[in-house]
C-alpha cells in the first residue's frame, strides 16, 4: 500500500466512532439519541417517545409502550466524524440486545437519571461494558427534574459501580432552574437560550458559583494528571495545564478504561447534547485506538490478529439478525478489518460455507441507504445470507478467521402456545423459527408430556412482545397459555449406574455394557462428559456414542422433564462384543445408564431467583415489605431516594413474582415501581417438591 493511501485510510478510520447508548429503563436513552440525530442534521424535527414519533423506536410495539425493544443502528456526522450509534433497550428482558451491541462497539454513553443516579439495569449494562472492555462516557440526564442532584448521581457511580468518574462539567442551576453547564476543562459557562437548544451563550463562570466550581475543577485536574506521569510532574511544579493537554491525557485514560468523564444536561429540554457529542469525538476511541481483533484461523489452527485496515483481509462479525417487512432477512455486521463489496462472495468461516453479499446497506433505524462498499470500522447490514446467524464470522475466502462468538443468558420463563387450526400449524412453525433466529434468548421446544410448544424467554414482557409479534407480524392464530417458570434440574451427590443392553434391534442382536457416574459439576461449569477408559478398552466410535447418549439425555430431567444443568458425566467402565455390539446399542445403554445414575444422585429442581428493586413513597414501605416477606424475599438493602421515596432491594424466587406489577399498584395506589432481573438459580424448597405440589410448581399454578 502506498504511503498516501495508507495515510488516507488512517485519517478516515480516525474519524469514525462506533458507540452505543445504554442505560436503565426510562433514563432517557432514546430521547438522547433523537436529540443527537436532530443536532447532527439527520432529522429535522424532534422525535418524542411519549408521542411515538422517534426514529429509533420504530416498531409498533415500541411506540405503543414507549420503550425500546430492538437495538437500532443509525449513522450521523459531527465535527467531520462519522458516528455510528446503536440505541439499546433499557428493560432487562431485552438484555441480549445490549450484550450483542456492546460486543461490536468501541465506546459507549451511559445515561443516568439525575434524580436517582445508578439503578439496577445501570449496574448490569456497566458490568457488560466492562466485560467487553468498552470505554465509557457518563451523561447525567434529567437535570431539570424535581429532585435532580448531580453530586449524588456521581457519588452513586463511584460507590455502586466501583468506577472512577471525573466530572468535566458542572450544572448551572437544578430542577426547574437548570439552564446550562460550566465546562470545567475550558473554564467557561454554556447557557441555552431557546427551547430547541440551538442558541447557546458562552461566557465567563458566574461569580456566585465560582468557589464551588473552582473546587470541582481542581479535583478534575488532579484526577486527570494522576493518569500521566509527565503531566503530573508539570502539575507538581505548579505549571499551568492547558485544556488541550487535559483533553489529550483524559482521552488516553478513557480509552484505557481507567476513568469515565461525566457530563450533565437534559435531553428532553434540549440542553447539553451538543457538548455530549463533542465528548464522543474528543474522548471515545476510533477503530485505530482499540487493539486489533483476534480470532482462530481454522486452516492454520492458530490465533491470528486482524488490524483495522481496509486493505487487510476481511473479518466481519454478524451481531444481529432482523426480519424486515420490505427487505426480508437483514444481517447486521461490524467490519473489523478489510473491505466488504456488494456482489462479492465471502466465507462463513465457522460453517465453511460461501455467502454472496447481494446488497450492502448503511442503516438509519428502519430506513436504509444502499452503498457499494463498507470498510473496516463500519457497521452495516446485508440481505440474503442463507446460512449465517448471530455470532458467525464472514471472512475473505483466502484468509479464513473465526471471531469469538457472542454468549447469551439462559431464559427463565416459559409460555405454551397451540395453533388454533391445522392450517395455522405451518405458519406457527415458520414464525417461531424466524423469531428465534432474530433473538438468541428466545427458545422453542416441544413438551413431550403435553405435546404443547413451549416458548422460553427472559421475562413476562419479553414473551408478551414475542407473542404479540407472532400474532401481528406473522398473522398466526394461536392459543397462548399463562407464563410459567423455566425450571432446571441437577444432582446434589454422586450417582452410578450399570446398564447392559442385550436384545434384538431392527431384527439383529445388539449388545453393549455401560457404567456411568454422574456428580455435580464445578461451580460455574457447564455439563460435560469425559471417558476414563483407555482406547484398547473401548473404541472411539463407541465412546462417542456413549457421549451422545448421555449428553442428549440432559434435555429432559427425571423429576419433571426440565433440562438438566451442571452435571459432570464420567464413563468408568464398558464392554463390547466384537460380533454384535453397535453404536446404536451403546447410545441406548448410555441413555438408560445416565437416567438411572441421576435418579440415584439426589436430583433437585432449580428455580430462578431474581434481583428485585422496588421504589415506593415512604408511606407505603411497610405494606411493600410485608408483601415481599410473604413472598419469601431475602431483603438486602433499604435506602432513601429523592422526593421522599424509599428503595428496597431483595432476592425473590421468580415463581413468587407472577402478577407482582398489579399487586404493587394496589399496595401503593399506583405510585410504586419495580425492576427485576435474573440473578442465580437455587434449589426449590424441599417442602415444595413433595409429590402433591410438584404439578403446581411445574405448571406455575402456585408458589
Amino acid at each position: 500500500m502506498s504511503e498516501s493511501l495508507k495515510s488516507t485510510s488512517e485519517h478516515l478510520l480516525a474519524n469514525i466512532r462506533n458507540i452505543g447508548i445504554i442505560a436503565h429503563i426510562d433514563a432517557g436513552k432514546t430521547t438522547t439519541t433523537e436529540r443527537i440525530l436532530f443536532y447532527t442534521g439527520r432529522t429535522y424535527r424532534l422525535g418524542n417517545v411519549d408521542d411515538g414519533t422517534t426514529v429509533t423506536d420504530w416498531m409498533v410495539q415500541e411506540r405503543e409502550r414507549g420503550i425500546t425493544i430492538m437495538s437500532a443502528a443509525v449513522t450521523c456526522f459531527w465535527r467531520d466524524c462519522q458516528i455510528n450509534i446503536v440505541d439499546t433497550p433499557g428493560h432487562i428482558d431485552f438484555t441480549a440486545e445490549v450484550q450483542r451491541s456492546l460486543r461490536v462497539l468501541d465506546g459507549g454513553i451511559v445515561v443516568f437519571d439525575g434524580t436517582v443516579g445508578v439503578e439496577p439495569q445501570s449496574e448490569t449494562v456497566w458490568r457488560q461494558a466492562q466485560e467487553f472492555h468498552v470505554p465509557l462516557v457518563a451523561f447525567v440526564n434529567k437535570m431539570d427534574k424535581l429532585g435532580a442532584d448531580f453530586s449524588h448521581a456521581v457519588g452513586t457511580i463511584r460507590d455502586r459501580l466501583k468506577a472512577n468518574p471525573i466530572p468535566i462539567q458542572w450544572p448551572i442551576g437544578a430542577e426547574s432552574d437548570f439552564r446550562g453547564v460550566i465546562d470545567l476543562i475550558e473554564w467557561r459557562a454554556v447557557i441555552w437560550q431557546d427551547e430547541l437548544g440551538q442558541d447557546q451563550e458562552v461566557g465567563p463562570v458566574p461569580a456566585e458559583l465560582e468557589p464551588e466550581v473552582r473546587a470541582a475543577r481542581d479535583a478534575m485536574v488532579e484526577a486527570i494528571v494522576e493518569t500521566d506521569d509527565v503531566l503530573m510532574q508539570a502539575y507538581l511544579d505548579d505549571e499551568e495545564i492547558s485544556p488541550a493537554d487535559l483533553r489529550r491525557v483524559l482521552r488516553q485514560a478513557v480509552i484505557s478504561g481507567r476513568v469515565q468523564p461525566v457530563l450533565c444536561g437534559s435531553s428532553l429540554r434540549n440542553k447539553g447534547v451538543q457538548l455530549l457529542l463533542d465528548a464522543v469525538v474528543d474522548f471515545l476511541p476510533s477503530p485505530l485506538d482499540v487493539p486489533p481483533i483476534t480470532g482462530w484461523n481454522p486452516n492454520k489452527e492458530r490465533t491470528e490478529e486482524r488490524p483495522a485496515d481496509p486493505q487487510a483481509p476481511l473479518a466481519a462479525l454478524i451481531f444481529k439478525i432482523a426480519t424486515d417487512p420490505y427487505a426480508g432477512r437483514l444481517s447486521y455486521f461490524r467490519i473489523y478489518s478489510g473491505t466488504m463489496t456488494r456482489g462479492a462472495v465471502y466465507l462463513n468461516s465457522g460453517k465453511h460455507s460461501r455467502e454472496r453479499v447481494s446488497k450492502l446497506l448503511r442503516m438509519f433505524a428502519d430506513r436504509r441507504e444502499e452503498v457499494d462498499e463498507l470498510v473496516a470500522g463500519d457497521i452495516g447490514a446485508t440481505v440474503g445470507l442463507k446460512n449465517t446467524v448471530t455470532g458467525d464470522t464472514l471472512s475473505a475466502m483466502h484468509a479464513p478467521i473465526v471471531l469469538e462468538s457472542i454468549h447469551f443468558p439462559e431464559p427463565v420463563i416459559s409460555v405454551a402456545v397451540e395453533p388454533r387450526t391445522v392450517a395455522d400449524q405451518d405458519h406457527l412453525v415458520e414464525a417461531l423459527a424466524r423469531l428465534a433466529e432474530e433473538d438468541p434468548t428466545f427458545r422453542v421446544r416441544l413438551d413431550e408430556g403435553t405435546g404443547q410448544t413451549l416458548l422460553s424467554g427472559m421475562g413476562e414482557l419479553h414473551l408478551e412482545i414475542l407473542v404479540d409479534r407472532m400474532l401481528r407480524e406473522f398473522r398466526v392464530e394461536a392459543n397462548v397459555g399463562k407464563p410459567r417458570v423455566a425450571y432446571k434440574e441437577t444432582v446434589t451427590t454422586t450417582g452410578r449406574a450399570e446398564v447392559v443392553f442385550d436384545r434384538p434391534f431392527a431384527g439383529k442382536p445388539q449388545y453393549a455394557r455401560v457404567v456411568l457416574e454422574v456428580s455435580p459439576a464445578e461451580a460455574g461449569e457447564a455439563s460435560g462428559f469425559i471417558s476414563l477408559l483407555r482406547p484398547q478398552d473401548l473404541t472411539a466410535p463407541f465412546v462417542e456414542s456413549v457421549r451422545a447418549g448421555a449428553l442428549e439425555s440432559l434435555d429432559s430431567g427425571v423429576l419433571a422433564g426440565y433440562p438438566m444443568v451442571g452435571i459432570a458425566v464420567r464413563l468408568v467402565d464398558a464392554a463390547a462384543d466384537v460380533l454384535i455390539s453397535t453404536e446404536v446399542a451403546f447410545k441406548a445403554a448410555a441413555s438408560q445408564a445416565f437416567r438411572q445414575a441421576v435418579e440415584s444422585a439426589n436430583p433437585v429442581l432449580l428455580e430462578p431467583a431474581m434481583d428485585v428493586e422496588v421504589v415506593v413513597p415512604e408511606g407505603y414501605v411497610g405494606e411493600v415489605l410485608g408483601d415481599l416477606n410473604a413472598r419469601g424475599a431475602d431483603i438486602r438493602l433499604m435506602e432513601p431516594r429523592a422526593a421522599g421515596s424509599q428503595v428496597v432491594r431483595a432476592y425473590v424466587r421468580l415463581a413468587r413474582m407472577f402478577g407482582y406489577a398489579t399487586d404493587l399498584r394496589s399496595l401503593t395506589q399506583g405510585r410504586g415501581t419495580f425492576t427485576m432481573e435474573f440473578h442465580h438459580y437455587e434449589p426449590v424448597d424441599s417442602g415444595r417438591q413433595t409429590a402433591g405440589q410438584l404439578d403446581a410448581i411445574v405448571y406455575g399454578y402456585g408458589a
